[in-house]
Parts: structure tokens; C-alpha cells; sequence
């Protein structure tokens, strides 16, 4: 009976995901071993496989309206996919995912609180206008930046696949702070990498038996829809709002990778 809700769990999830760019992963690991009792390992591999249709959905209506910048996002994706299927394949490996899950959780909540504090002492602007050529143009021709970029986005990539989480929670403050990605654009960007990323981590997954098919088609058909109307809502909210969004989610998902951490210990 409680198959019947995770349709309407996964648009929940799902909305919130496209307005953050964080994937959804920080909610459908604790919904699936809490709720529906599975084992950790399991819900993060069928988390990916349903990140999976979020960032595509997303990553459509963000294309559709002018705010991916896709060349810089393929170049990242280059890391974070390697990063992914490392991250998945790791995951019969305790003490590996132990220590990682709490190095991320204290670091997320770093974040937040940062993005917290430049959200209240900068001016707010609503998010107008498309992806602009020259930003990304610059961007990519800053080696330096780029190559820090990188190695942040694979270590993105493997905390997407090990964690089952999705990579936002990291690509984002990475392309904000690393890379000077304006958020309105970062969330965008965050999604459309998002889609190379799950699929690398639901491949892996997929090949150790750790996909529940049925519960990953079930809780896609609710992101699949969820995902549209997030990206279409996140027009109506300012930068400051997705700033302190972004950052509600961010504690969300540090307590929740702390806690499952600790759990194992």
C-alpha cells in the first residue's frame, strides 16, 4: 500500500531538487531505509537510478529556457561521471564510506552557514535573462580555475554514486564559490551535469545488484512531473531565496549523511 505514495513522495522530492540542484538523493535515501526498510546500500543505488530521471526532466526545462551554460557542464562532467562509478563501486566498503560520509556532512554544513551569511549581507536580485557566452567563454579559458573545478567535481562525483545523494550538494557550492557560477545559472548547470553523473552511479549500482527497478520507476513517474514545475517555479524566486533554499537543504542533507554515518559505526 505504501508502494502507491512514492509517486507522490518522489514530485514532492523532486520540486525541491530543481529548485536547489541538488538531486533529491538527501530525501529518497532516508524515505526508502526508513519507511520502506530497505538496506542503505540498496536505497542509494535506487536513489541514483531516480536522480537519473530528475536530471533529465530538469536539465529539458532549464535547456528550454536559456540557463545552462552546456559546454562548461560537459567539461565538469568529464570528472564527476569517473567520480560516480568510483563512488558506487565503493560502497561494499564501510570504513571508506564511513569517514567520507562525515568528512561531507561537517563540510556541507560549513557551506550552508556561508552561504547563509553572503545571502543576508548581499543585495538580492530576482534571476532574469539566459546563460551568457562570454562568462563561459572566460571560464573555460581559466585553466587554473577549471583544473580546481575538476578535481572538486570528481570528488562530487564519487559522493553521488557512494551516497546515493546526486552531486548537487557539492557541484553547487562548487561552481558558486569555486567558479563564480551565478546561482540562478548554477542550479541549471547543476542539474544538466547531474544527468552523466546518475547515469554513471545507477550503472555501477545497477551491475552490483543494488537497484530496486520497481521503486526507482514508481518514484520517477512523481519526479518526472515534480521536476517541470520546480524548474518553472525556481523563475519566481530571487537569488536570495534560492541562496537560503539551497542552504536549508544543505543542512538537511549534512545531518542526514552524519547521522546515517554514525549509525554504522
Amino acid at each position: 500500500m505504501l508502494e502507491l505514495l512514492l509517486p507522490i513522495f518522489g514530485f514532492l522530492i523532486s520540486i525541491a531538487a530543481s529548485l536547489t540542484g541538488i538531486g533529491g538523493g538527501t530525501f529518497i535515501v532516508p524515505l526508502l531505509t526508513l519507511l520502506y526498510n530497505f538496506e542503505p546500500v540498496v536505497a542509494i543505488g535506487t536513489s541514483t537510478a531516480t536522480i537519473t530521471i530528475t536530471s533529465i526532466m530538469s536539465a529539458i526545462s532549464y535547456l528550454r529556457q536559456r540557463r545552462v551554460y552546456v559546454k562548461a557542464g560537459l567539461v565538469l562532467a568529464c570528472a564527476t561521471v569517473p567520480g560516480a562509478y568510483l563512488g558506487a563501486a565503493i560502497t561494499a566498503v564501510p570504513v571508506v564510506k564511513m569517514w567520507l560520509g562525515v568528512i561531507f556532512g561537517i563540510l556541507l554544513i560549513i557551506v550552508a552557514f556561508q552561504m547563509i551569511c553572503k545571502a543576508f549581507s548581499t543585495r538580492s536580485v530576482k534571476g532574469y535573462g539566459v546563460a551568457d557566452p562570454l562568462f563561459e567563454r572566460e571560464l573555460l579559458k581559466n585553466w587554473k580555475k577549471m583544473l580546481r573545478g575538476l578535481c572538486l567535481s570528481f570528488l562530487g562525483g564519487v559522493a553521488s554514486g557512494l551516497l546515493g545523494i546526486g552531486g548537487g550538494v557539492v557541484l553547487m557550492p562548487v561552481m558558486c564559490y569555486a567558479l563564480g557560477f551565478p546561482i540562478y545559472f548554477a542550479i541549471p548547470t547543476s542539474m544538466f551535469i547531474m544527468i552523466f553523473t546518475a547515469i554513471s552511479g545507477a550503472a555501477s549500482h545497477t551491475q552490483q545488484g543494488n537497484v530496486n527497478a520497481i521503486y526507482a520507476v514508481y518514484l520517477g513517474i512523481g519526479t518526472a512531473v515534480g521536476a517541470y514545475f520546480g524548474a518553472y517555479i525556481s523563475r519566481k524566486f530571487s537569488s536570495k531565496g534560492l541562496s537560503l533554499a539551497f542552504a536549508a537543504m544543505l543542512l538537511v542533507a549534512s545531518v542526514n549523511m552524519i547521522m546515517k554515518t554514525l549509525h554504522h559505526i
